[in-house]
């Protein structure tokens, strides 16, 4: 079998590897699967929700180890890695909390208008859910499918992202250790060419994906082969609009991080800035400003805005992006360049002005801290350019006026509409797009309900 790598990002060098796992292994993680959801169901909401606090605990108490390995594999500044450890275990708490009740279903008030003594509905596990999840948030990620999943009462198997394989043990281990049934939730090790036959086998109810674009359509294609119910996160290439009577400070500081979160590398990062004529000129200025001023280093420095990009091909990949809106006409006005740290994968933060249509960073998503800026002189104007893109992920909206709010409100094309603030992911909220960006919903109380079957129980 091949040997899956664990790459340190900030220098190039191996941390660890692991033999991928032999078809016979896989075989025995399906049947653990399978033989647990009918242990998960005896367990009840109850016996679920104190296992799920069980394993909250165990994360939060070796949170630092886990933002350490987080940091070191793919390199997410640290203070980022420990926050992300922290909002994991809270969305297990939450669905330890709350699962009960969003899957409550409910008695039709009138069972005499169906000819029933009583009629109800109920919602019920769908069995074992494959997860295949990206790299840019490997604890989040996971768990954010894992906690809704398991409290469901389904069993779920993961396939990580192979550049994250010491996370994808920790979190295959984690809820055994918390007293789940065996084979509750596991970890395999397989390239991504061996997803289709786990896809296909008879066992696995469904899957759920977290990634690129092409990754969505192999998952969702396989998946869709054998009518299995799939739920996909994409891509996103999201707008961040800014409108005169918008408070601008607030507004720059809130792009920054819109912008490099993450190293710029999540899908709902802010990546392109459509900002007013009016405040273009004040905006772009602040922004760029702050921009180049953003700590590029060492991840595992609490000081380090900025670390490195996760693989070497991903920033071969920017490189292209900026290049091309660079040769065709586009303005430079911070960055535009790889930044030699340590021998590592690091980008400078950058922000292009002047894209046309023409150019790739125009429909193409950037996964990394680079910022395209848009001058429109209204904001039908603001709407059409950011309803033009393949992705409708989430999008920004500044403004203080009322009318404006409620016109973005409803003319925006995306999953989510963040007003004067950053999209970003809350357990309390659905989180999901439209068009490339993918579909189903993930977190609150629509995730928990994607992978159940929602039956219906008539009484004569």
């Amino acid at each position: 079998m091949a040997v899956i790598r664990s790459i340190n990002p900030s220098s190039g060098a191996e941390l660890a590897a692991f033999e991928e796992d032999s078809d016979e292994f896989v075989e025995s993680r399906i049947a653990a699967a399978s033989a647990a959801v009918p242990l998960l169901a005896e367990l009840g909401f109850a016996g679920r929700a104190e296992r799920m606090r069980a394993a909250a605990d165990l994360l939060e108490s070796e949170a630092d180890e886990v933002a350490a390995v987080i940091t070191a594999e793919m390199g997410k500044p640290i203070a980022q890695a420990r926050a992300e450890v922290a909002k994991s275990a809270y969305a297990m708490r939450f669905y330890a909390d709350n699962a009960e009740k969003f899957l409550t279903g409910r008695e039709l008030d009138d069972p005499a208008a169906v000819s029933a003594s009583s009629a109800r509905t109920s919602f019920e596990p769908m069995g074992v859910v494959l997860a295949v999840m990206p790299w840019n948030y490997p604890v989040w990620q996971v768990v954010r499918f894992a906690a809704p999943a398991l409290m469901a009462g389904n069993a779920g198997l993961l396939k990580h992202a192979s550049n994250v394989p010491q996370v994808a043990v920790y979190i295959g281990e984690l809820f055994a250790r918390a007293d789940f049934p065996q084979g509750a939730f596991s970890t395999l090790l397989i390239a991504a060419r061996r997803v289709e036959a786990v896809i296909r086998d008879p066992r696995i109810a469904a899957v759920t994906l977290t990634g690129s674009e092409a990754a969505g359509r192999s998952v969702g294609a396989a998946a869709g082969s054998v009518l299995k119910k799939a739920v996909l996160e994409l891509g996103g290439s999201d707008p961040f609009i800014v409108m005169p009577s918008a408070r601008l400070d607030a507004a720059v500081e809130t792009a920054v991080r819109a912008r490099t979160s993450n190293n710029g590398q999540a899908c709902i990062n802010a990546k392109r800035f459509i900002i007013h004529e009016d405040v273009y000129d004040q905006f772009s200025a602040l922004f760029a400003e702050r921009m180049a001023a953003l700590v590029i280093g060492d991840p595992a420095d609490d000081l380090t805005e900025i670390g490195p990009l996760a693989t070497e091909s991903g920033l071969r990949e920017l490189e292209e992006l900026v290049e091309d809106a660079r040769v065709k006409g586009a303005s430079v006005v911070t960055g535009g360049r790889r930044n030699d740290v340590a021998g590592g994968w690091y980008y400078t933060p950058t922000v292009i002005a002047d894209i046309t249509t023409d150019m790739r960073l125009y429909e193409e998503e950037a996964f990394g801290p680079v910022a395209s800026m848009y001058k429109v002189a209204s904001l039908d104007e603001a709407l059409s350019v950011a309803n033009d893109s393949p992705f409708g992920l989430g999008s920004a909206f500044w403004s203080t006026d009322a009318d404006e709010i409620a016109r973005a409100e409803r003319g925006l094309e995306s999953g989510a509409v963040f007003v004067n603030g950053m999209t970003i992911s809350y357990p309390e909220l659905p989180f999901g797009g439209i068009k490339r960006s993918g579909f189903g919903r993930e977190l609150s109380v629509e995730g928990i309900r994607e992978f159940c079957n929602l039956k219906t129980i008539w009484v004569a």
